[in-house]
């Protein structure tokens, strides 16, 4: 068969086995056949609305079956599904949709308005419960590019990092993320995040049963992958400590004896909790990723590697290397370096919108990570070499916290960093240059609230008197960390 489009492999599977189940949420289940019922009309819809090939469209929706149906409706437009968290603040949704400019903005009732053409998808799917009576089918098409999720930005502003490939899928190729056909995944992470649309989206095109919760819940994972017997999981470190402090007794309650892979990315994972899940399920099973949603490069590991090369995040499965000083050299085997990564495929996996990559010459490219390589060629992490960050599995960029804050009125100057935590990896802590009397910690939270989604609103905020910033705006984040983390 070769390549064909994700519409036409949807179809296929339907046509395969139109009863077998596709997804679970907490609404319910749906067949493949019903699946993709609700996705021809959804889509059909769509197309009435403007939306055509090439189009991004902003999909503002939680982990229910809304977001699947929406993201292949669009697919079968030839359209880029652009997901972002369904509690974005106005402004920040305003900046994206700026950026993506879709002719429709996907979302729920909670969804602040912009100045686009919207849908309700759970209200409109609940109105439209029939399949569309129109016989003639849908064209086939492919989506120029397959997904374009959004990150925030070194400058403070989001930016979208649009795939480089297109919706094809190519059943030549070898079954990715060491998915089974037809086989069963359990997803707990948000869908508006790189990882989980990645896998979720990749386990249903290979005839999976994707069990989708609405949010991660320790226990509701657990319960999941006893009673539908699955076997790949995806999770986040902060995921998997939460998870092991549930009591011994409860954690081990449950049969997980079908489970054959465990992945985790997204964040470092300390290695007492990589330690606790290999004596739990087997080393074979745990297998870490490391990249960035711009997929220049991988690095994968699994367990029976980690014990070998404890602290490694693994070896890059298709690309290159190279860990280099501040002058830019290549440093040797050994050297802690800023990491640079080069693809090892012909054309571009990514595309910004909103912002400039970080380049050298020869087609390298840096995520802005420390780190150095063993003499086995396995990759070790080190700090982030810019500011970025890391809380519970999100990337949060300080300089876009930092703009929220300096629109108080009350705050003279102010710097975000990211301070340790044994739950999240790091969480987000505000130092703000303020008169006391007139600083009120409440107040500037409810502030945030309407320019920030939630997990960027700083956990904790420090008062001081001297500005942050020197004559030129510079401020030294690094070394503000380093003070308070000593």
């Amino acid at each position: 068969m070769g390549k064909i489009s994700f519409p036409q492999r949807y179809k296929n599977l339907a046509e395969e086995d139109p009863d077998r189940t596709a997804l679970t949420t907490v609404n319910g289940s749906w067949t493949r056949a019903e699946l993709e019922e609700r996705a021809d009309t959804f889509a059909r819809h769509l197309r009435d609305l403007g939306v055509k090939l090439g189009d991004m469209v902003t999909m503002a929706l939680p982990n229910t079956e809304a977001w699947h149906i929406s993201a292949m409706a669009l697919w079968k437009l030839g359209a880029i599904p652009q997901p972002v968290s369904p509690r974005l603040p106005v402004r920040e949704l305003e900046a994206i949709v700026e950026l993506a400019d879709p002719p429709v903005v996907l979302g729920t009732e909670t969804t602040p308005p912009t100045a686009r053409a919207f849908v309700d998808v759970p209200a409109w799917l609940a109105a439209n419960p029939d399949p569309s009576t129109e016989t003639e089918p849908l064209p086939d098409a492919v989506s120029p590019s397959w997904k374009a999720p959004t990150s925030g930005g070194s400058t403070g502003r989001p930016k979208l990092i649009v795939s480089g490939d297109p919706a094809i899928y190519d059943d030549e190729m070898p079954v990715p993320l060491l998915i089974t056909p037809n086989g069963c995944m359990v997803m707990p992470g948000p869908l508006y995040h790189n990882g989980p649309l990645i896998w979720s989206s990749t386990a249903l095109r290979h005839g999976n049963h994707v069990v989708l919760l609405p949010k991660f819940d320790a226990e509701a994972t657990l319960q999941a992958l006893q009673d539908y017997r699955a076997d790949i999981v995806y999770m986040v470190p902060t995921m998997m400590k939460r998870i092991l402090r549930l009591p011994a007794e409860q954690r081990l309650s449950y049969d997980l004896s079908a489970l054959r892979v465990l992945w985790h990315l997204a964040e470092p994972c300390p290695a007492w909790v990589k330690d606790a899940f290999i004596e739990w399920l087997g080393a074979e099973k745990i297998v870490e990723l490391y990249g960035g949603t711009e997929g220049q490069l991988a690095t994968t590991i699994t367990g029976v590697e980690w014990l070998q090369h404890r602290g490694s995040v693994g070896k890059p499965m298709l690309g290159q290397i190279m860990i280099c000083d501040d002058d830019g050299n290549e440093v040797p085997n050994g050297t802690i370096g800023e990491v640079w990564l080069k693809s090892g495929r012909a054309t571009p996996t990514y595309t910004y919108i909103g912002a400039e990559a970080r380049k050298r010459d020869g087609g390298w490219e840096s995520l802005g990570d420390n780190g150095w390589v063993d003499d086995d060629g396995y990759l070790y992490l080190g700090d982030r070499v810019g500011d970025m960050i890391l809380s519970g599995g999100a990337n949060i960029y300080p300089a876009e916290v930092e703009a929220a804050l300096d629109e108080h009125p009350a705050i003279h100057s102010c710097a975000v960093i990211g301070l340790p935590d044994d739950d999240l990896g790091s969480v987000v802590h505000a130092i703000v240059q303020a008169d006391a009397s007139s600083f009120d910690e409440d107040d500037v939270r409810g502030f945030l609230a309407e320019r920030l989604v939630r997990y960027k609103i700083p956990r904790t905020f420090e008062l001081v008197s001297e500005p942050l910033r020197d004559d030129a705006g510079k401020v030294r984040r690094s070394e503000l960390r380093a003070q308070r983390v000593s």
